[in-house]
């Protein structure tokens, strides 16, 4: 009596058990074949701001957790020593111009008239020393002075035919004016000159440190009075709009995803919220390197790297952030969007 109980008792169990097995296979919600669902995390992306010169820092205007603004001014190094080279090579630049200016201008007519008398002084000279010669060996010959006389008459004649030719040279390129090789120099110093004051200026602009994009003060890694080099980062940079998750795409799903398909981003954060986004990338090879020999199972199991953007203006999606991403496989076709989606 006892076992027919238990075996009755089995046997009610079971058909209860059936029963709600039916049912919900019956009334579950049929699983959706035109949406796939990925699973990946917001891709942390970062910046290292760095100085491109060395010297000491002066200021650090931010600190960790602000949020900055393109072009927002971060730190400044001490300028002193690039402001003292912007000096000295405007300094520079500016007799350069005039050295060049007064070979383009030529010789003052006052230094040509000034030439002019020099030769007419010259050959007034050396009529002198030519009398002088010939009284002097007309003398010599008669034995009324000593041929040393007559010697240091024609030496001074030499001299002042010399001091003639001299003066008419000097005449014939005043009148010339510089030479065109001279000028071809002045020209080229003239541009040394510019390019190592805008290379002066360069590095004096280069003493403060602007933020290249919109983001947060992740890390400060330095602090004023700290000595930097060149590419020694100051702070990190993290960059939150618009942010990207990363995911993985199976491969039979390949042939339905498209870029710039529109998607929507969930977090377990903001529950019942949507973020909108779309698909930016999606990776040319798997993940791993397929075997020489793969059967259609082991081909449904490589997986590719998507990206889906999403844009980010409340920064209510973080860095690291578990997400869930939804695209619909119909009605979904891929947009063109353009350079700044996100309005940067």
């Amino acid at each position: 009596m006892i076992r027919n109980k238990k075996r009755l008792i089995l046997l009610i169990f079971l058909l209860v058990t059936g029963a709600a097995i039916a049912f919900f296979l019956f009334h579950r919600s049929p699983v959706p074949t035109d949406r796939l669902t990925l699973y990946g995390n917001v891709d942390i992306r970062q910046v290292r701001v760095a100085f491109d010169d060395s010297g000491r820092i002066q200021r650090l205007l931010v600190q960790e957790g602000d949020r900055v603004k393109h072009g927002q001014l971060l730190a400044e190094l001490d300028p002193t020593r690039y402001q003292d080279v912007v000096d000295r090579d405007t300094a520079l630049l500016s007799a350069q111009k005039q050295v060049l200016a007064r070979l383009l201008a030529g010789s003052r007519p006052e230094e040509i008239a000034e030439a002019r008398a020099r030769v007419a002084a010259a050959q007034a000279t050396l009529q002198n020393a030519e009398l002088i010669w010939q009284r002097q060996s007309t003398l010599a010959k008669e034995q009324y002075v000593s041929q040393q006389s007559s010697d240091n008459a024609a030496a001074a004649l030499k001299s002042a035919r010399a001091n003639l030719e001299q003066s008419q040279q000097a005449l014939a390129l005043a009148i010339k004016g510089p030479r065109a090789e001279d000028i071809a120099a002045a020209r080229a110093q003239l541009q040394a000159d510019q390019a190592a004051l805008a290379l002066a200026k360069r590095q004096l602009h280069d003493t403060k440190l602007y933020a290249p994009a919109d983001g947060v003060i992740q890390d400060r890694i330095l602090e004023e009075g700290d000595m930097v080099a060149p590419g020694n980062p100051a702070f990190s940079l993290a960059l939150d709009n618009p942010v990207w998750v990363r995911a993985y795409l199976p491969e039979q799903s390949l042939g339905q995803v498209r870029l710039g398909m529109k998607a929507w981003i969930e977090s377990d954060s903001f529950p019942g919220k949507r973020f909108p986004g779309w698909v930016g990338f999606i990776s040319p090879t798997a993940e791993f390197t397929p075997k020489t020999v793969e059967t259609t199972e082991l081909r449904t199991e490589l997986v590719y790297r998507v990206r889906v953007y999403a844009c980010n203006p409340e920064h209510r999606l973080r860095l690291g952030m578990p997400v869930t991403v939804q695209i619909a496989l119909s009605n979904n076709p891929p947009q063109t969007l353009s350079a700044h989606p996100c309005g940067e």
